[in-house]
């Protein structure tokens, strides 16, 4: 479920059951203001695995990330920012193994910088914080109390296009959802705050001054809701968006699988800053993220590193259940979001006053970095069972050993589509970027069960559409990977397929990612739209578009279903290219 973890060398040993060991390999953290990131063996060695070494007019920022593949995503100090303040970055760089920069973007002008936190998307683009400077005039006639700058925020995906070019493909801006209730001739007047929690009060203070009212820090999204959640310290809350929306749609109050289009669709920490009545958790928030769905725990949770808000003022991770309303989260208007406090609490031994995160585990242990000094694993108890000392790093994460250094497979055929009695060869490849001499043996599965292989390249005669998935095992390492293609064989099912009467098309395809339909669409009442994938996930349910985006998909084979009426459905093939 989470996109960021595609999920020292001073190791203090303990007797400890099952359940308490460490979990994982290799842990990645890049020094603050410093020119390396280190991923060290916490298992093994007193050296680092891996040390990426950056120029010294490059000096890492906030976070870092270690992607599948081989590539290091990282932000660094741009030393031409205009605009100033704490968690400054302007640049991103993907950086692979080897140490090659492939892509080195800036973000930085005297009316927008990158600052903060990154996250990385399954699809290669990179979603990024920035400040978005708004005028003194522009403030006051949003309705602010205060003639003055503000250093609003906005969220951008960057769609890599160069070495150093990036397209923005899909944009959020904080100054499209505002609402006061302090001047009713101007923008955003609201009679009640309480009663308007998608939007952000204008004069609410904060623990903040102008024109730095705001300060987001943490950024993580979530690709089975399509969401994303932010946290802003200087109004120690969390908020969750809507990311399936147009970038038209997240400027408005309408659109995307929630229906809300860009407000906000849960906030939480600080029932006060929407005029609610309700205890106020953090004090000082960063790394606002989604616990892994993989955690025995607290599997898709909502997690926060509360810097000050512990037990007498230390820090804190506190982890909370949000109501899961479908698309949307439960809330009875004019009451704080629940829950009313968290439903886990880490109290540490130290405090992080500003920045700091943590990473909670598969086997319910936890990462919990002090960017002042150490990073520590805990298990579910609170124990201490590994250190790192002096690592002094904003962000800190574990990976499993395959995670590293499993191999990335692809699969491919000699055709995708075929008639009735043909023969494809499949084929498929891997690589191990981490590995020396790699070994790999193959295993062929289908779905529909009926076929197996152990060859690289085996020869196939599906009589039906068939996905045909190949697991590589790196002999070596023990570690493997997967990947599916799926074979089309033409022909018509009578039960599921309508005639052309209504006179339906759509194109292009393969697509980029953007699909048109055309069909006399007005001898239909209605028709749904619905995108899956060879494993039959789904991924998108419209009603009555002509015109659909699916660039944040992965490259691949998917199925286009149009459902007309009650009982009539027509699919399609669809090939996604980028």
């Amino acid at each position: 479920m989470l996109t960021k973890i595609f999920t020292g060398f001073f190791l203090m040993c303990f007797s400890l059951p099952a359940h308490s060991q460490q979990w994982g390999l290799y842990t990645l953290y890049a020094t603050k203001n410093g020119v390396k990131a280190y991923l060290i063996d916490t298992a093994d060695s007193p050296v680092a695995y891996k040390t990426w070494s950056f120029p010294s007019n490059k000096k890492s920022g906030y976070s870092a990330y270690l992607v599948p593949g081989d590539t290091l995503v990282r932000t660094y100090s741009y030393t031409g920012n205009v605009l100033q303040g704490g968690g400054m970055t302007g640049g991103v760089q993907k950086v692979t193994w080897n140490g090659t920069v492939v892509w080195d973007f800036v973000y930085s002008t005297s009316t927008y910088c990158i600052h903060h936190d990154i996250c990385p998307m399954p699809n290669g683009n990179v979603l990024m914080i920035s400040y978005d400077v708004r005028t003194a005039a522009e403030a006051t006639q949003a309705g602010s109390s205060s003639n003055s700058v503000f250093h609003s925020e906005k969220i951008i995906e960057v769609k890599p296009t160069g070495p150093t070019t990036g397209t923005i493909v899909w944009e959020w801006k904080l100054w499209d959802h505002l609402c006061q209730n302090y001047n009713a001739a101007k923008d955003n007047y609201v009679t009640s705050i309480v009663n308007n929690p998608q939007l952000m009060n204008i004069n609410y203070n904060g623990t903040g001054n102008l024109p730095d009212r705001y300060h987001m820090n943490g950024i993580d999204y979530n690709a089975a809701l399509d969401q994303i959640v932010v946290s802003i310290h200087f109004m120690n809350s969390c908020f969750v968006i809507d990311h399936s929306t147009t970038t038209a749609e997240a400027a408005g109050h309408t659109g995307g699988n929630s229906g809300k289009g860009g407000d906000f669709l849960y906030r939480w920490g600080n029932p006060s800053s929407y005029g609610a009545t309700g205890t106020t958790i953090f004090n000082v928030v960063h790394d606002a993220h989604w616990v892994p769905n993989d955690n025995p725990n607290y599997p898709n949770y909502l997690a926060a590193y509360n810097n000050c808000g512990g037990t007498g003022g230390k820090t804190a991770i506190d982890i909370w259940n949000p109501p899961y309303d479908g698309n949307n989260y439960s809330l009875t208007l004019g009451s704080a979001f629940a829950p009313a406090t968290y439903n886990y609490r880490y109290n540490a031994t130290f405090t992080a006053t500003n920045e700091g995160n943590s990473h909670q585990l598969p086997n319910g242990n936890m990462i919990v970095n002090n960017f002042q000094g150490n990073i520590y694993e805990v298990n579910s108890a609170g124990a201490i069972i590994w250190t790192k000392t002096g690592a002094n790093s904003s962000h800190a994460y574990r990976y499993s050993k395959c995670y590293v250094r499993g191999p990335v497979v692809s699969a491919g055929a000699s055709l995708t589509e075929i008639s009735p009695g043909a023969s494809v060869i499949l084929n498929a490849s891997a690589i191990s970027v981490t590995e020396t001499n790699p070994s790999y043996i193959y295993s062929w599965s289908s779905s529909p069960s009926g076929f197996s292989s152990t060859m690289q390249n085996p020869t196939v005669t599906p009589s039906i559409e068939t996905t045909y998935t190949v697991t590589v095992t790196d002999v070596n390492t023990g570690c493997s990977g997967s990947a599916s293609v799926t074979i089309n064989v033409t022909q018509t099912s009578k039960t599921d397929v309508i005639t052309d009467d209504n006179g339906f098309t759509f194109f292009p395809n393969p697509t980029a990612g953007i699909i048109n339909l055309q069909g006399n669409f007005d001898m239909n009442t209605d028709y749904e739209i619905s995108i899956y994938d060879s494993y039959g996930n789904s991924y998108l349910h419209k009603k009555n578009l002509k015109t659909i985006d699916i660039s944040y998909l992965n490259n691949g084979f998917y199925t286009l279903c149009v459902k007309f009426g009650n009982d009539k459905f027509k699919y399609w093939k669809l090939i996604l290219i980028k």
